[in-house]
């Protein structure tokens, strides 16, 4: 862990922030009974509407923020998600739906290319929970592509029955709520949070005989977790991607985030679990440290994201990681593109593609899964290289 001493001081006005937001959740924890799960801090400290940390106005993504996601790195990115995008607009028709769409970013470039690739969805749908956010998406849309913004629209709640196209998260799943647990080679603990002088501090209770003990049991039975070990599990993914299902008549769910298959996820170098907090560039993991001004993550396991996709009657057509999806969909030749008369565009470009792909960078902490319904067609990311074997 890297200690908070070593943090940058927030400003007085962030701090009234972070104070304000700890006076909330020690309201909530006071209603509760003198506890609450991890999982209600986490929706807290990140959603909590003016106070959390995607609700309120600090600066989130890029050199300036407390992270860089893939489509702040490189617009190849966008570009090679709309290759793959457009395959299946081309057979379905319809829509594209982004979820938590961040600076709007990859808004901007997905329909950007897909104009170029004259494949334009019917509508551009955002489902963005943070209205400080949409603020952005919305400026950010405007400047880029003027002629474009009447396509893009915002939602509160997903459509009803009936969508056809793609629904697309990046970095989404990290950033859902999760329960972090214990196993103490008998019987699992959950961990609440509870005050502790001026902040929180952790609190793990025995939580035998509910639907987490039971999860965590036969984990424990088929990993041989050691005595001690200590993780998290996402209780939203099958909701979640239930309500997905829901509303798709055709086409493809693509999921884009840092995570495991099970079997990685739970394995002994990962024994005290995965939760990372994201401060001005700095990665630490003290989720306690000035709630609403750092993002709280955690990593993705595929393997129940595929579970949940199963139980939803959605078939897991492709799963590999975000290097091949991406030279999958044409990355190099994007990149040779831009030479040799721009050789400094070329270059530029060609230090970002590296940060993208090499295995030491995002290429292989990043994986995708791609989630199908009545879709007949070939779907590039997954032409590559299958890891489904691996779920």
């Amino acid at each position: 862990m890297h200690g908070t001493t070593e943090l940058p001081v927030p400003t007085p006005a962030e701090q009234q922030l972070s104070d304000a937001l700890v006076s909330a959740i020690r309201a909530e924890i006071a209603a509760a009974g003198g506890a609450i799960p991890f999982s209600r801090y986490m929706e807290m400290c990140l959603y909590t509407p003016g106070l959390g940390y995607y609700s309120a106005g600090q600066r989130k993504f890029g050199a300036g923020g407390d992270f860089v996601t893939a489509p702040e790195i490189s617009p190849l990115f966008g570009r090679c998600v709309a290759r793959s995008c457009a395959a299946v607009l081309e057979a379905t028709g319809g829509s594209l739906l982004e979820f938590g769409a961040g600076s709007g970013r990859l808004a901007a470039d997905l329909l950007g290319e897909l104009a170029v690739l004259d494949c334009l969805p019917d509508s551009y749908l955002i489902l963005e929970r943070s209205a400080e956010l949409r603020q952005r998406q919305q400026h950010t849309l405007q400047r880029e592509l003027p002629q474009l913004a009447d396509r893009v629209s915002w939602l509160d709640t997903l459509p009803g029955p009936g969508y056809r196209g793609v629904v697309l998260a990046n970095e989404v799943l990290d950033a859902m709520a999760c329960e972090r647990w214990r196993w103490n080679g008998e019987r699992v603990e959950q961990y609440f949070v509870v005050p502790d002088g001026p902040g929180f501090a952790w609190q793990a209770r025995t939580c035998a005989g509910s639907e987490l003990a039971t999860t965590i049991e036969g984990y424990a039975r088929q990993y041989g977790l050691d005595r001690g070990y200590i993780s998290e599990v996402n209780p939203a993914i099958t909701p979640w991607l239930r309500s997905i299902a829901e509303c798709l008549e055709a086409g493809l769910v693509l999921l884009i985030d840092y995570g495991y298959p099970r079997r990685e996820y739970l394995h002994p170098q990962r024994a005290n679990g995965t939760l990372q907090c994201h401060y001005r560039q700095r990665v630490h993991d003290d989720v306690f440290y000035c709630p609403g001004l750092q993002d709280i993550t955690a990593h993705v396991d595929f393997t129940a994201v595929a579970e949940a996709a199963t139980a939803a009657d959605l078939q897991v057509a492709g799963y590999t990681t975000q290097a091949h999806f991406l030279l999958d969909c044409g990355l190099d030749r994007l990149l040779q593109s831009a030479g040799p008369a721009d050789e400094v565009g070329y270059l530029q470009q060609a230090q970002q593609a590296k940060t993208l792909i090499l295995p030491g960078e995002m290429g292989e902490r990043f994986h995708c899964i791609g989630l199908t319904r009545g879709l007949d067609a070939e779907i590039p990311g997954f032409r590559m290289h299958d890891m489904r074997g691996r779920l």
